[in-house]
């Protein structure tokens, strides 16, 4: 019994420590996707910057037309290796340039290596055949070891995936062994432990299913953290977790391939499958709208490399997941009318039960608008009744002290056309009647207004003003209160819109009143029709 018991709190306890790694895992696994996300928000930063070093490097070699050809084929394939994964057409007229200079130079070396970049490019873009055409005329005898490497990796590699693309029982076998022939080939030359030589040697063991074997050598590379550019730690990590999901660890496979798209981002690598693949596996978790997002990101990339095989890579899944997403969205939709559905019957409920109380506080609401518009009706009268007394008193004494100063201006003249006429003197009669300037008496008059309706409207020029752009404001001489147009809008300000009075007052014709208004309004920043209402409201002090 007491074994029974030991034996149930350690399986227990086993168990807990699963579920414990499982949560540290499920945690790592969403904590890489939203570090991912973080990337591909600064993306287009490492596009600059490749970008600027790529214009770096055309503006050297244009600045060097007649430099020797050692100097133009390292410029040249800088700009290749820029381009290699970025941009296929440019990767593909640089290769050619290096093939081109490789001959012009005579050396074996040099042209065998051009032709191996040119080999890449156009398997890159799944041109078989013509990458089988360039591999073949290239001399490996005459290759440095570190090309013969690269020529041995990529005719492994164009092989192998010939074998996936074909997939026939009987010629996948043949390309099969000739792709780990060029493997031992090339793990000869590699250096044991390095990347090149942990990489095909994993990829030599995935290819013949063995795969824990294959796990182990491309494992190394990373525990060992050995020194590897973003893009081949994005290849080696693309690959391991390919293994990782073939033996049924998804949420692995998932983490490094994050791991790859990241790497990939940091080198502004185009030509990519990683993005895609995590995008595959996200749909198949259930996580529709992140891969659709993903996919999408990755067709961006493959039009922007520009090969037809990305394109078609992407364009396989790319209308599956977007399928998924729609129904998705329709299932949302449906689920969203329920809802809302639910909530109108319930809303409805609520207003049937609310209605007697809404009625009541409907009528006590109608009743306090009612007072509150009275009263703001009555203080807008009695603001107007306010101003009206301002008005009033300002023009009354203003009123009676210019018809004071007229009538005595009118006894005095009165007085001298009565002597005048008594003594019969009819020439200084003439003479004093041509004297009454009446010019001079209306802007002695007009004075007397602006002056009386400044004091009132201090504001009214500047307030006025501010209707108007800088170059449209109206500016007085020195000795001016008001001119022609603002006296008019301070008639109107006065109550007096009536263009007939207004033209009685100013002396003008109607049609120059009217002329007036609509020049003032034409050039003004408010509408029109609200012009006037608002000089209405330019307050007193």
């Amino acid at each position: 019994m007491v074994q029974f018991f030991v034996n149930q709190m350690r399986s227990l306890l086993v168990l807990m420590i699963l579920t414990s790694f499982k949560y540290a895992e499920a945690q790592n696994y969403f904590t890489k996707l939203d570090t991912l996300d973080q990337i591909l928000a600064s993306k287009q930063h490492f596009i600059i910057q490749k970008e600027q070093t790529i214009n770096r490097l055309k503006k050297r070699l244009k600045a060097n037309p007649n430099a020797d050809l050692e100097l133009r084929f390292e410029i040249c394939n800088e700009l290749y290796l820029q381009y290699r994964s970025f941009v296929y057409d440019s990767a593909f007229r640089y290769a050619a340039r290096l093939i081109d200079l490789g001959y012009k130079s005579g050396d074996s070396e040099k042209i065998g290596y051009a032709k191996t970049q040119l080999g890449f490019t156009t398997l890159s873009a799944g041109m078989f055949k013509e990458t089988f055409d360039t591999l073949s005329t290239v001399q490996v005898s005459g290759l440095s070891d570190s090309t013969k490497l690269e020529y041995y990796g990529l005719m492994s590699r164009v092989l192998y995936d010939l074998c996936d693309y074909d997939r026939d029982q009987y010629y996948s076998k043949l390309y099969v062994n000739m792709a780990n022939s060029y493997i031992e080939f090339g793990t000869r030359l590699a250096i044991p432990g390095s990347y090149d030589f942990q990489y095909l040697k994993g990829l030599r063991s995935l290819r013949v299913e063995r795969s824990d074997e294959a796990v182990n050598y491309l494992n190394e590379i990373f525990e060992k953290k050995l020194p590897i550019s973003n893009h081949e730690l994005a290849i080696a990590a693309s690959t391991l977790s390919f293994l990782h999901l073939k033996l049924g660890d998804t949420t692995k496979a998932v983490n490094l391939l994050v791991d790859a798209c990241i790497s990939d981002i940091r080198s502004a690598t185009k030509e990519t499958v990683a993005m895609t693949r995590l995008a595959e596996l996200l749909y198949q978790q259930g996580q529709v709208e992140r891969a659709y997002r993903y996919v999408n990101l990755a067709m961006d990339d493959a039009n922007f490399y520009g090969a037809k095989q990305r394109k078609s890579d992407v364009g396989q899944i790319l209308p599956i997941i977007a399928a998924a997403r729609l129904r998705d969205v329709d299932s949302e939709r449906r689920t969203f009318l329920v809802s809302m559905i639910g909530l109108a019957v319930l809303a409805l409920l609520t207003v049937l039960f609310a209605i007697s109380t809404l009625v009541q506080f409907r009528k006590l609401r109608k009743r306090d608008m009612v007072i509150q518009q009275a009263n703001e009706e009555l203080k807008e009268i009695n603001n107007k009744l306010i101003e009206a007394n301002k008005i009033k008193d300002e023009y009354l004494g203003y009123y009676f002290n210019i018809n004071s100063e007229y009538i005595e201006k009118i006894e005095k003249f009165k007085r001298s056309v009565d002597q005048k006429l008594l003594h019969k003197k009819y020439d200084d009669l003439h003479y004093t009647i041509s004297r009454i300037d009446l010019k001079k008496e209306r802007e002695e008059l007009y004075y007397s207004f602006d002056k009386v309706f400044l004091k009132l409207f201090p504001n009214f020029v500047e307030t006025f003003n501010s209707f108007f752009s800088e170059e449209d404001k109206i500016k007085l001489e020195n000795d001016q209160l008001l001119n022609s147009e603002l006296r008019i809008f301070a008639l109107i300000r006065m109550g007096i819109s009536d263009s007939d009075k207004l033209a009685k007052i100013l002396g003008y014709s109607v049609n120059t009143i009217y002329a007036y208004k609509n020049r003032v309004k034409s050039k003004a920043n408010v509408p029109n029709e609200v012009f006037e209402d608002l000089i209405m409201k330019i307050e007193t002090i």
